[in-house]
């Protein structure tokens, strides 16, 4: 609903966006992505991880989990960036920084999304597992090999490269807004609400991939006690849970922090009552 709301803003605002809320918005409509499929998860977890959907949403609803994976992500990345050049190389940002530029770069990120599911295309299966009695919706790799290579990329793609840029672009954003009193307020504003959908990224994120190192790991027999590999599995669903939270923690923070995005919903209200009262006028006028 919330994210409903902040695509609607961004959207039906008669101004047009800038590179910033460009990045924003289709985090936004990522998260929404990721709410749309919540529903059919909660059923899943609810029914002790009984499947009772079919092949097709089993495929359609992770592949949607993971699309917000990928692509919230690296449209974070691409925010990351742009506050960075914005603030730390201020002369360049007039040719880096255009409306078209980015909205190309949200076509590759989705795209990018849209690649890095092939294998939940490929490999994800239902099937009935009579040891447990129940129907699973699950990965059916070919051999140990294909999973650990598909969970090194994830890892690889959605927490090594991504921290790697997000880090010390955040850092030196902080660093730029430190050290130079002149910022003009509209891009601190917007900075603000940037590192603020960043660190709650950092918090959310950080915990599943590391236990999802840790998995990895055992996956290449590093870890051979069954106590322990339970405990692991435990914890990476609990960490699966909180990093989709994220999802819900984005459009309220646009709302808490961004005082752009608030000027926006007063003017958009404003937009449309004014719309209302002309059509009223229009109307009184005819009749």
């Amino acid at each position: 609903m919330f994210n409903s709301f902040v695509l609607m803003v961004f959207c039906f605002h008669k101004k047009v966006c800038t590179v910033p809320e460009i990045y924003l918005s289709n985090l936004a409509a990522a998260d929404l992505v990721l709410v749309a499929t919540l529903p059919f998860w909660a059923v899943n977890v609810s029914s002790r991880y009984n499947w009772p959907f079919g092949t097709p949403l089993c495929k359609l609803v992770n592949i949607n989990i993971s699309m917000n994976m990928y692509c919230s992500i690296y449209f974070l990345v691409l925010i990351s960036i742009d506050r960075f050049v914005a603030l730390v190389h201020p002369l360049s940002q007039t040719k880096m920084r255009r409306p078209k530029y980015a909205k190309l770069c949200c076509v590759l990120v989705w795209c990018f999304g849209l690649l890095m599911n092939s294998p939940a295309l490929m490999y994800r299966k239902v099937g009935h597992i009579p040891s447990i009695n129940t129907t699973l919706c699950y990965f059916d790799f070919p051999n140990p090999f294909v999973d650990m290579l598909i969970s090194g990329i994830q890892i690889l793609f959605i927490f090594i490269i991504p921290v790697s840029i997000i880090s010390p672009c955040s850092f030196k954003i902080i660093k730029a807004l430190k050290t130079r009193e002149n910022t003009q307020k509209k891009e601190m504003k917007a900075t603000t609400l940037v590192l603020a959908v960043l660190l709650a990224f950092l918090v959310c994120w950080i915990p599943f991939n590391l236990i999802g190192i840790v998995k990895l790991i055992g996956k290449a027999g590093g870890i051979k006690q069954c106590s322990i590999a339970i405990n692991i599995e435990i914890s990476h669903q609990v960490f699966l849970y909180f990093a989709l939270f994220n999802s819900v923690i984005n459009p309220v923070l646009y709302v808490i922090v961004g005082k752009n995005f608030r000027k926006k919903v007063k003017e958009l209200i404003n937009q449309w009552s004014r719309g209302e009262n002309t059509s009223i006028n229009y109307t009184s006028s005819s009749v």
